[in-house]
């Protein structure tokens, strides 16, 4: 594909720019009516399959987790989400905007990543109404 196309597709694909991969299997936490349907869907046509809820009882490659700030606690969140994931796997963790019902201070977000273990690598526009943080795992020394 050439870098042309490429960035028509991220014009088209809303998910195009978050890094899946086809053959990836993504489990989905916190849907409800309100998730981005247009990012769900591109993310489904990336990877060739439909993502997997919470009951899937496997490792997945990839959580993308819907996260409002009446939805609980989020550093419980996270180490929950960890341990549904490969090890070098990611979370996407998507929250309200500012302003929106349920928004998260980013200062919180960073908080309770760090607590969980995780480290955020960048912030994504995910939607009209949400953001998106990629956390990842630290990379495990080699011995």
């Amino acid at each position: 594909m050439s870098a042309t196309a490429d960035h028509a597709e991220e014009r088209t694909n809303p998910a195009a720019k978050l890094g899946f991969e086809p053959g990836q299997v993504v489990q989905e936490i916190g849907y409800d009516d309100d998730v981005e349907q247009e990012l769900r869907e591109g993310i489904e046509a990336i990877i060739g399959q439909d993502l997997v809820d919470e009951d899937y009882d496997d490792v997945a490659d990839v959580v993308l987790l819907w996260f409002r700030d009446d939805d609980g606690d989020l550093t419980d969140a996270l180490v929950d989400a960890i341990g549904l994931i490969d090890e070098g796997g990611q979370i996407w963790l998507m929250t309200p905007k500012t302003g929106r019902d349920g928004y998260i201070e980013p200062s919180d977000i960073n908080e309770a990543a760090q607590t969980a273990g995780l480290s955020q690598t960048r912030s994504i526009n995910a939607g009209k109404d949400w953001t998106g943080s990629r956390l990842v795992t630290p990379k495990t020394a080699k011995r």
